[in-house]
């Protein structure tokens, strides 16, 4: 009986402890691009939605131009996002630590290729 105790008390404990890493709702900040060497600073939103480990949503400059995540997908704190736009892939490699989300952005259509920082946080 103790021991059934104990159990399901840490059991509660971890997850009273246990971080709440679902990144599901609005998130904006920067977007910092790099093409043929030359950088360009520019917003960034996006809307996520989590469920388990799969993320799907919109990304893009703004809130009225969204474009769809085709795949998308969290596995602790590194998200993994692929979007389209215009013949464009757009493939982001993130990292979640609290309420901000960082990370690099590759862009690739028709052989040319361009490179960003993001950096966002979850709006209020």
């Amino acid at each position: 009986m103790q021991t059934t105790l104990c159990i399901l008390l840490l059991g509660a404990v971890a997850l009273v402890a246990a971080p709440d890493n679902n990144i599901s709702g609005k998130w904006s900040g920067s977007f910092v691009i790099t093409r043929d060497g030359e950088t360009k600073d520019a917003t960034a939103v996006l809307v996520l939605k989590q469920t388990g480990s799969e993320v799907t949503g919109t990304v893009g400059p703004n809130e009225d131009e969204q474009h769809a995540i085709t795949t998308g997908k969290i596995d602790g704190d590194k998200i993994t996002l692929t979007a389209a736009n215009e013949g464009m892939v757009i493939k982001f490699d993130l990292v979640l630590a609290a309420d901000r989300i960082t990370g690099d952005v590759n862009m690739a259509r028709d052989g040319e290729t361009a490179k960003a920082k993001i950096d966002v946080t979850r709006a209020k």
